[in-house]
């Protein structure tokens, strides 16, 4: 009988009491705001993973996964990057020439860099750039634009586009502008509206011949690698001193601390959802402790244990707390399949790097949701059920 005494007394205290139905309320308030909390929480923390991913996606394709470049006394070469390539047979490699410009279009004037690339190498580097080109042929030069900057200038396929560059004299006294009209080719679209219009690409050889340099020596190797973090610590060993190799990240750091950052104080914030709720669990069941103490305590006189009392208290909590996390988990995930199969909210696009929202919920953010509301519940339940165990017998009895 004693086995069977804790889950009956947690079904006859969860029923619905006619006479105190405040009782009820107020464990149905803790069921609601549990759901609530998670179910946000889930929400929310896929949507901020998924921007996370978004822009690391978006930054990393722009930024390249690796690129080589020089020290400041060195320089690359082709030599360098044939030893690179039979190195690592595994990589894509796309050797590059950049410069500052001004570009120019009637009276309006949008600064940038222009890169001269091998446009067939830079394709398989960059997926954005290899959409763009597919069925054009770039001749020497031919130019490359961002979509922001065509639409700011308003320019289309086939039109001259002027940019301005500027050669330092070695003696460091003059500046020597030197200008070039290239026809646009064609357009891409990369989703961050300031590097589309930012950045221009034209052939690596109209760069070598404006800029006076030798065609077997370039600013730089554009690399691409599906895991840049174990790479660049193994194209490390086999650099000459004169060059180094950076990764995407390293340019982006402050910006994806402060993702973080923002993630975390957001999961706090949320999860104080949670809590709230929990003190409905409290009042909840300290109420049901004042309520039941004459049942309490004959039941304690009639040989059921303290340890027995705890149980029950300790369950009705887990009861209410748990149900509310179940049913925040399908009310979360119900919302995410909608607002991902739906065209509900659109983002405008030239602010964010995609124009519908991102999901994306990692196991580790839901483990810690499930678990954090977990805990607040069992903390919520603790005391009501302690101050369940230490009813007086005497006096309860004597009194009521």
């Amino acid at each position: 009988m004693k086995k069977s005494i804790v889950p009956y007394l947690v079904k006859r205290f969860l029923r619905f009491d006619k006479d105190q139905p405040f009782i009820f309320l107020s464990a149905l308030l803790a069921f609601i705001g549990i759901s609530l909390g998670v179910t946000v929480l889930l929400i929310a923390m896929a949507l901020m993973n998924g921007f996370d991913n978004e822009f690391k996606k978006k930054l990393t394709i722009m930024n390249y996964p690796l690129t080589v470049i020089p020290k400041f006394y060195g320089s690359v070469n082709q030599n360098l990057l044939i030893d690179l390539e039979s190195k690592f047979p595994n990589l894509s490699f796309s050797p590059y020439v950049q410069s500052a410009v001004m570009a120019r279009s009637g009276t309006k004037l949008e600064g940038g860099y222009i890169f001269g690339v091998d446009f067939n190498d830079e394709a398989k580097v960059n997926s954005v750039l290899a959409k763009a080109i597919k069925n054009h042929t770039f001749k020497k030069f031919d130019i490359l634009i961002g979509k922001s900057l065509k639409d700011d200038f308003n320019l289309y396929v086939d039109d001259k586009l002027m940019y301005i560059f500027t050669n330092v004299e070695p003696g460091g006294f003059s500046v020597t502008p030197k200008i070039k009209r290239f026809k646009v080719r064609s357009i891409f679209d990369s989703g961050l509206s300031a590097y589309d219009k930012a950045y221009s690409y034209t052939t690596l050889g109209a760069m070598q011949a404006m800029l006076h340099m030798p065609t077997n020596q370039y600013d730089g190797i554009h690399i691409f690698s599906k895991n840049p973090h174990a790479d660049i610590l193994k194209i490390k060993k086999y650099l000459p001193a004169s060059v180094t190799i950076k990764g995407w990240w390293e340019d982006n750091i402050n910006f994806f601390a402060a993702l973080e950052l923002e993630k975390v104080s957001l999961f706090l914030v949320l999860m104080l959802i949670i809590l709230i709720a929990a003190i409905n669990i409290i009042s909840s069941l300290l109420m049901t402790v004042m309520n039941r103490r004459s049942e309490i305590a004959l039941l304690l006189s009639l040989g059921t244990t303290q340890s027995e009392i705890k149980k029950v208290f300790l369950s009705l909590g887990i009861v209410i707390g748990v149900s509310g996390i179940l049913a925040g988990i399908v009310f979360g995930m119900s919302g995410m399949w909608v607002l991902s199969s739906f065209d509900i909210i659109s983002l405008p696009k030239d602010v964010y790097p995609t124009s519908t929202l991102p999901l994306d919920l990692s196991l580790k953010d839901a483990l810690s949701i499930i678990i954090g509301a977990f805990v607040i519940v069992i903390i919520s339940a603790y005391y009501p059920a302690k101050k369940a165990s230490e009813v007086d017998i005497l006096t309860v009895l004597r009194n009521e």
